[in-house]
């Protein structure tokens, strides 16, 4: 019996032993497991290290492409583009003016009232309509046609006190946000076109002349008198009400900066000095790189399965369309390898894009003691369910390296711009003031990235000059933008004088 006894105690002895084996490892793997996250997490950060001294050299790459990129064509990766806009506005423009965006999809006509100086934006209104399909692949006749028809419907409906004295033309800032090879302020050739647009007898011919011709043949009498883009629009937008704007930056999906340039460090300008010996240059900034930049396997991987390989590598590091698709990426790997999402590796996650930068910044900014909006867009995104408080900080921790990086790179290019303007050092009795126009949803919306990119700014800059600097947020450059640079370069402004 006791034989018995003893038996059942040492199989029950070894039955908990195994037991206790079994949570030991079972912890030990789950440990490993964190360890690994947490590498991954810190090797991750190591490579996004964006320390003082890294910016500043990726300031001064960026300087030194916008000095070869204005010495001749296709000399740096900038394009550092002559807009041909040599009048921003003042804040003294009179009268009716009108904008047409076409940016995509849909397009926007806009009319603005200006009151003359101390006037500012008397009234405002637009009218939003889609294109079609069909036209976005027809020809050229048929696609400004249509858009001259709902110029021409905006324009029936418009109250009397808007109406042109007799043998006034009404004028236009047109929007087009396509690649375009700009000839004059108001005329530019097609390049190409992008977006899901295939007008194939619309590329090299001159935008503003399709315009024209169909507005010709639906009756409305208005005259092109700007041809634009959004980031030079949004420059305009802010000189209107600050006369200090010097620099424009947009960051929403994509990213850009135009700045205002003497004409005399133009080498490629061969025309004719304007009154006002500037020029605004379009850098299309989202095409830099150097190797300075803190590239990581994440963004290379990204890249490299991208539409355009080796190009925007600038744009893909700080963009809205990208943050949220590297943190996915990052996410990923740390599934595969650490397993900290379960055993399988959830499928949502291998979707690329499937994790949108609003969606990155909702989880950013969530201050919730047990970090409620990170596991709801985990589940309602991913499909992860319950995930534990650790695995969602390790979420934000991600979130903020990656936003972190962005910002401060894009930090880093401002400088470069001021750099290059001479205005990134003390003068003797005091800096002038510098004010930097910017929009996009990223911009907007993403407090977190927005903070850090102007603090990042003023400590480059330092405490004395940091005082000189101001951010204004300045909207609908392609709208209200437009329609100003109509204004500023109204045929009319001698009659005004």
């Amino acid at each position: 019996m006791k034989k018995v006894t003893v038996g059942a105690a040492v199989v029950g002895a070894a039955a908990v032993c195994a037991v206790a084996a079994l949570i030991v490892n079972h912890r030990m793997r789950k440990s490993s497991k964190w360890g690994r996250a947490m590498a991954i997490l810190r090797e991750f950060e190591e490579k996004c290290k964006t320390q003082d001294a890294k910016l500043k050299q990726v300031a001064d790459a960026m300087t030194v492409e916008m000095h070869a990129g204005l010495a001749s064509e296709g000399g740096s990766k900038l394009k550092m583009l002559i807009t041909y806009v040599d009048n921003l506005p003042t804040g003294d423009e009179a009268g009716v003016f009108y904008a047409l965006d076409l940016g995509g999809t849909n397009f926007r006509v806009l009319r603005v009232q200006l009151g003359g100086k101390d006037g500012g934006i008397i009234h405002q209104e637009f009218a939003e309509a889609s294109i079609p399909p069909s036209l976005m692949v027809g020809t050229s006749d048929a696609l400004f046609d249509y858009i001259a028809a709902e110029l021409a419907k905006f324009v029936a409906a418009e109250e009397e006190k808007f109406h042109q004295p007799p043998g006034k033309q009404r004028e236009l800032g047109f929007t087009f946000s396509f690649p375009v090879m700009q000839t004059s302020i108001n005329s530019g050739t097609i390049m190409r076109w992008t977006k899901g647009f295939s007008i194939d007898d619309a590329v090299g011919q001159d935008v503003v002349g399709e315009l024209t011709k169909a507005m010709k043949r639906k009756g409305v009498d208005m005259r092109v008198s700007a041809l634009v883009n959004d980031t030079v629009g949004t420059l305009a937008g802010g000189k209107y009400t600050q006369k200090d704007v010097a620099v424009a930056v947009i960051l929403g999906t994509g990213t850009n900066a135009a700045y205002v340039e003497r004409v005399q460090a133009i080498p490629k300008w061969h025309g004719p000095v304007p009154k006002s010996g500037e020029m605004v240059i379009n850098m299309e900034w989202g095409n830099f790189r150097s190797s300075h930049l803190p590239l990581t396997e994440y963004d290379h991987a990204l890249d490299n399965e991208s539409l355009n390989p080796g190009e925007q590598i600038f744009e893909k590091m700080t963009s809205g369309m990208y943050l949220g698709e590297i943190l996915r990426r990052v996410l990923l790997k740390v599934a595969e390898e650490a397993g900290v999402f379960g055993d399988e590796v959830p499928p949502k996650l291998k979707d690329s894009f499937v994790l949108r930068t609003p969606d990155m910044s909702a989880m950013h900014h969530d201050t919730s003691s047990d970090l409620k909006v990170v596991g709801e867009k985990l589940k309602d995104i991913l499909e992860i369910s319950n995930t534990s408080l650790k695995t969602r900080k390790l979420v934000v921790e991600l979130c903020n390296i990656v936003a972190t990086r962005g910002a401060r790179l894009a930090a880093a290019g401002v400088l470069g711009i001021l750099k290059k303007m001479g205005r990134d050092t003390p003068k003797q009795g005091g800096s002038e003031r510098t004010v930097i126009a910017m929009d996009g949803g990223l911009y907007e919306h993403y407090t977190e990235y927005r903070m850090c990119l102007e603090n990042s700014l003023k400590d480059l800059l330092g405490e004395e000059l940091a005082t000189s600097i101001v951010f204004v947020h300045s909207n609908d450059g392609s709208g209200i933008g437009a329609a100003l640079l109509a204004a500023s370069h109204s045929m009319y402004l001698e009659d005004q004088a």
